[in-house]
Parts: C-alpha cells; structure tokens; sequence
C-alpha cells in the first residue's frame, strides 16, 4: 500500500504528532504507517487504526487527533455593501500618489478551492494570475513535489486550461462550494470591465490550495452532520508547508488568508496549527491573516467562576429536538482543578465519575438513549491547562445540568466551557448562561498572525456574530476589524470573518508591494505588518483601545501612510 493510500483511507488514522524522536530511541515503531515530517518538531503520522489501541500514548494524547475546522462564512442579506475596499481605506491606497496593487505580491488560500476560468482571476491579456492550485481531492495528476497525495496544476496548465474549448478536462479542479472563490475575488480580484467589481489587489498573485475534507471516521468522532464542509487540521498543517516555496525573502512576498476555524482547542493559542503559524509568522516577507469566527451571537461558550463561598457552578445546556451528537470541552488553568457530574432533562445523574481515570469513560442512562463519553485530561499537553471532553451520544432534548466543582487543595478559580462552532450543531442547542467574550475561534489565536473581527460599514457597528477577544489567557485578539456583512463578489454577495479576513489580506498585500517589493522596509514579517495596521486604524474616541470587539480599531490602510506623514 502506498503512502498516498494510508492518507485517503479511511481505515488509517491522521495523527498530529508535536514531537519527533531521535532514531537511537528504543520504542515499538508501527509498520504500517507513514508520514510527513514538517519541521524538527512537527510531523503528521498516517497510522492503520486497528494498531493504534497498542500504540503508548495514542489515546493519552488530546492534541494527537487532528482539529475540524468549518467555514467562517455566514448568510448574507439583500443589500450589497459595495464600499467596503473604500472604508478600508484601500480603494484610495490604489489611487496616485502611492498605487499600490499588490504587484510581485502573492495572495495564498487555504480554503475550498477557486473558479480559475473566471475573469476576475484573469490579467489584462486573458492570461491566468494564479500560480497554482494543490487540489488535495484529486488523486489523478502530478504530485507536488515532497507531498504524497493531491494533484497539482502550474500557471502553465491553468492557461492551457484557459485556451481549451473544455477548461476542466485540463484542469479538474473547481471550486463547488464558492467560499474560497469569493475570499480570493474580494482579497485578489482584477478589474472587470464594466467596472462592477474590483479586488482590493488585483495586480497579486494567487496560490490555492483546496482541502480535501476529513475522513469518515473524524467526522464521527466530532459527530459533525453529514454534508456540512468540515477540513482537517492536518491536510491544513501541510498546506501551510506546501505554501513555502512560493516566498522569496526580500523580493515576492506572501500573504496567507485562513477563513477557517473551530472552537476545539485551549483559546490561548497553543495547538500544533497555532504554533506552526507562529513559526511561520516570524519569517521574512510572510505575513498571515486569520478570520476570527462567527461566534460572537451563538451562547456556544459557558464561563464560569467558583469561589471559596460557592464550590459549584451549575451549567444548563438546552439540547435541540434534532441534536445528533457534538462534543464539549471544559477548559480549567492551574493550580485549579475541577470535577464534574452530569444530570439529564428527566433527572438521572452520573455519580460514579472517576476522576483518576486516564482512560475515555462511558456512561448509559436507563430511561435515556444518551450516550456520554467523558475524558479527564488533568495536564493536556500542549497548554499545560485541564481538560475535561464531553462526547454527547443521541442527547435526551431539553435542559441538561452539568455541574462544575472544585477539586483538589483550590477551591476557588475560574473555568471556560465550549460548544461546537454553529455550522457543527443544530441551531437550537446552546448555553442558556452563556458568556460572549472568549468567542474567536482558533486558529485565529496564534500569536503572529493577523486575526480579523467583522463590522459593518452600512452603520460602523460590529457584527453581532463577530467573536469577541481575548484569549483565555487574556492575550490581545482580535488585532483589527473589517468590513464584513453583504460585501459583493461576483459570485455573489457574502458576509463573515473570513470576508473581513480576505479584505485585510488584500491590504497586507498592498502594504507588502510598499515594504518589500518597492524596498522600503524589505525585512518585515507577519508581526510588522500587524503593527502598522494597528498604527493606521481608525478609532472611535468613545471607545477604548484595544478592546473585546474591535481590537485596535478598523482596518484603514491609508491611514498607514497617514501616520507616517504625519510624524513629521
């Protein structure tokens, strides 16, 4: 079997490994396995599932097992907002005197793929402004190099495809979603003739990668709804590593947009994806953007405090009528230490909950066909924090109680609970005490990158769905907030973070051709750029700064150079 098969089989697990061994190190190595080392501390294991229960480790480990991640997109309204590069400050950036249109920049998606016959991925002369496209579905055409699965297509072969009577017989690869075509209209658009649209870039270069969506058996074990697009945390890691080789330091710069993201994870920015843009982030001439969720509005996020007064906190959790499964997770930092119990909508309890226990625990009911699988993590071992895992079975429909207690010599501290990004549960199942702060989702809280919250220019208010900062551990997210409600694309109108993502993307590539390309600040990275947005952005003077929703304001780009003319 080759290593192309164990990755698209659904018998072989994907694994997330944030370590990597040194070969003189005696243990049971797999042998029907393989894998992808992404840096010395960073590989990705595809491993045959039925050796995994002898594996030391392998169910110990919360952060083996690869995140889902969905799109950060949500429904649109009827009136079109057509002033959103405007109120960015982009449109004027584009404009004499500095005409900044992202020339020798590129623009990379991580996303669902991209309509590359459209016009507006086109230049002047009809000619392709993608570079590539690493579709990770097709299994049919040339591997890129050092990746072991996807097919990959070179601005050689999407013009060929261009100048074919059949484009997709050429070049397969499409975008049946939408999500990533709009993401790179409005971040890279051309110029359409008729002037109905324009991409805050539209001189950029454009890489895409399109995700091939998680196997079978991670879409059970997150009991996400079938047909709902969910993309795995690993397929994402080595699309970041693909990216790599289209940067030349000090010469073509890149900008990354994720408009992805999930509520599993500590929300402090510790995953193995959090850690790795991190890394990237530091690199020259790189510069990352992150959409920061639509889970401002959800009641998906419980935050709770016990004091030495009250030792318990009752959390109610309302379960839709047509609720399948999700999983839930309570997050407790150190030195405290919680126990939980858990009462049903007809009152049975589960008493005999061992804490102890370093194995997965399940519990039935006698008047209930719920099943709850409850896992005790009391150091997990990327954050160092607790984690307690719920896995809900087939959940009885109406109000459940969990309750939350001190353990250990602590009796006081502060815990976070989360539930499933929306797309990943039904509408109706929420907290009914629900907290809206800490409602980014990941991986939108890694350090280096730029995260994006979402307003609308329409009446300069923040989107209600837009999650709100800051991190768990109180670190500042989000950096900066962009028009994001009804933005029209030409495929379409489209509202959400990853919108507000893909508008600040195109400004970091505006901002990337001044720096880099015309050589006035050739060594920045992801981390520079954030500040000079942050320097440029607008702010209201009856508001303070940095703050839950807006961050540091609202992206204006010509405000950058406002500032700078202004020190003088």
């Amino acid at each position: 079997m080759t290593c192309r098969d164990r990755i698209l089989s659904n018998e072989y697990a994907d694994l997330v490994v944030n370590f990597i061994l040194p070969e003189e190190y005696e243990y049971d190595r797999p042998t029907d396995t393989c894998r992808h080392v992404i840096n010395e501390d960073l590989q990705v294991y595809y491993i045959n599932r039925g050796l995994i229960p002898e594996l030391r480790y392998a169910s110990s480990s919360y952060s083996f097992v690869p995140k889902c991640y969905g799109l950060m997109q949500i429904q649109s309204g009827t009136n079109l907002n057509t002033l959103s590069l405007s109120d960015a400050g982009i449109l004027s950036a584009q404009r004499p005197p500095l005409e900044l249109t992202g020339k020798n920049v590129v623009i990379a998606f991580i996303d669902t793929g991209i309509r590359y016959q459209d016009t507006v991925f086109r230049d002047a002369t009809g000619n392709s402004r993608i570079l590539a496209i690493w579709d990770q579905t097709i299994q049919t055409g040339n591997l890129p190099d050092g990746f072991e699965y996807g097919s990959e297509y070179t601005q050689e072969n999407i013009n060929e495809a261009l100048r074919s009577d059949n484009p997709l017989q050429v070049v397969p690869s499409t975008d049946t979603n939408g999500h990533g075509s709009k993401m790179a209209a409005i971040a890279a658009g051309s110029s359409i003739e008729n002037g109905s649209f324009l991409g805050a870039a539209p001189d950029s270069q454009i890489v895409v990668v399109k995700l091939k969506e998680v196997k079978p058996y991670i879409r059970e074990y997150y009991k996400i709804p079938n047909g709902v697009p969910c993309y795995g945390e690993t397929d994402v890691l080595l699309a970041l590593a693909y990216l790599q080789k289209f940067v030349k330091i000090l010469q073509r710069p890149m900008v990354v947009c994720l408009g992805i993201g999930t509520s599993t994870g500590d929300h402090a920015g510790s995953g193995s994806l959090e850690t790795y843009i991190d890394l990237l982030s530091r690199k020259k001439s790189q510069v990352y953007v992150i959409g920061g969720g639509n889970e401002g509005n959800a009641s998906h996020h419980f935050h709770g405090e016990i004091t030495t007064r009250e030792t318990y906190k009752d959390v109610q959790l309302r379960v839709d009528d047509n609720e399948q499964g999700f999983i839930m997770d309570l997050w407790g930092e150190a030195p405290y230490s919680y126990n939980v119990t858990v009462r049903t909508p007809g009152g049975e309890g589960i008493q005999s909950i061992n804490p102890r226990s370093t194995q997965p625990q399940e519990f039935t009911f006698v008047f209930e066909k719920t099943r709850i699988i409850i896992e005790y993590f009391w150091v997990e071992q990327t954050s160092g924090a607790q984690l307690i895992r719920f896995r809900f079975t087939d959940p009885t429909p109406g109000v459940w109680n969990i309750r939350v207690s001190a353990a250990g010599d602590v009796s006081a501290g502060i815990f976070d609970i989360w539930l499933p990004i929306t797309q990943f549960l039904s509408s109706a199942t929420y907290f009914l005490e629900s907290n809206p702060q800490i409602t980014i989702t990941e991986p939108a809280y890694a350090r280096g990158a730029i995260t994006v919250a979402n307003y609308q220019s329409a009446n300069d208010s923040i989107a209600p769905s837009s999650g709100r900062g800051y991190a768990r551990d109180g670190f500042i997210v989000p950096d900066i907030a962009a028009p994001g409600v009804n933005v029209s694309t030409p495929f379409g109108s489209a509202s959400g973070t990853s919108i507000s993502a893909a508008i600040t993307a195109g400004g970091c590539a505006q901002l990337l051709e001044w720096a880099v390309v015309r050589q006035n600040d050739v060594f920045v990275n992801s981390t520079d750029i954030k500040n000079y947005l942050i320097r440029g952005a607008n702010r209201e003077a009856y508001l303070e700064y940095p703050n839950r929703e807006w961050g540091y304001g609202s992206l204006d780009v010509s405000g950058v150079f406002e500032f700078f003319a202004n020190l003088g």
